[in-house]
């Protein structure tokens, strides 16, 4: 009887620890995926959640399916009139295919890396300095046409493909700003000769309208001597016997005898 009892205890351990063996547990977080694989061969793709399945040598790979950016610094370039520069990538992607990616390259990540690398010195390499500079939303979207189909032959889709920076050689950089300085006394320059233009015009404007009518002239003349007055200043006026100083306020001087006409 304790026989029995001893090998039922030992075969429940021993069964116990068969279905432990065969019996295994995947839990998938949120934004992520599994590749369940059994004896080396691919069998399927796990979703979120816990997934309970019966077996041995099974193994797993989880996959991000949620958005990343992948950064592609200091590429060196030729442009197309031969000047060298320096300039970064922003690719922004996403794994839509976990089972295309796992299979049909070793390593997707450099092989996106790859692809717009090449993908920067194919749109570079045809374009100028100065189109390269003045037309980045043109470039950034030569580059996603480019980068976006090769990236899809592994199950990745490429979202944003961004120039982050451009560094130029330090004597570009110092013809631009000399160029650029050019260009802002240029336009200081016009902006001067506008306003003298304009005072002259307003000047000879108001030359035809005295012309015109000599009393605005006395009437002038008079609102020279009141802002004189007011201002404690000597004004200076044009006679027919000569030039007669008035000075404002009460001690103000008479004309001489010989200013008189």
């Amino acid at each position: 009887m304790i026989v029995t009892v001893a090998g039922a205890l030992f075969l429940g351990v021993a069964i116990t620890g068969a279905v432990r063996t065969r019996r295994h547990t995947f839990l998938v977080e949120e934004g992520h995926v599994m590749l369940l694989y059994r004896q080396g061969r691919f069998v399927e793709v796990l979703k979120a959640g816990r997934h309970i399945r019966w077996g041995r040598f099974h193994s797993s790979c989880l996959f991000d399916l949620r958005k990343a950016s992948l950064l592609v610094p200091g590429q060196d370039v030729l442009t197309a009139d031969s000047v060298g520069l320096k300039l970064s990538l922003l690719v922004t992607h996403q794994v839509i295919d976990p089972v295309k990616a796992a299979h049909e390259t070793q390593n997707w990540h450099a092989d996106l890396y790859g692809i717009a690398q090449l993908a920067l010195r194919s749109t570079v390499n045809g374009l100028s300095i100065e189109s390269l500079l003045s037309q980045r939303l043109d470039i950034t979207a030569q580059l996603l046409a480019r980068v976006q189909p090769e990236a899809g032959k592994i199950g990745v889709h490429v979202l944003a493909v961004e120039v982050k920076d451009v560094m130029l050689p330090a004597d570009l950089k110092r013809a631009f700003a000399d160029v650029l300085k050019a260009k802002q006394e240029g336009q200081a320059a016009l902006e001067r000769a506008r306003g003298e233009s304009a005072a002259l015009r307003n000047l000879a404007n108001a030359a035809r309208v005295l012309e015109g009518n000599p009393a605005l002239m006395n009437l002038r003349l008079m609102q020279s001597l009141t802002s004189a007055q007011q201002a404690g200043n000597t004004l200076v006026v044009g006679m027919p016997g000569g030039f007669v100083p008035l000075k404002a306020g009460p001690n103000a001087a008479k004309p001489e005898a010989g200013a008189e006409g």
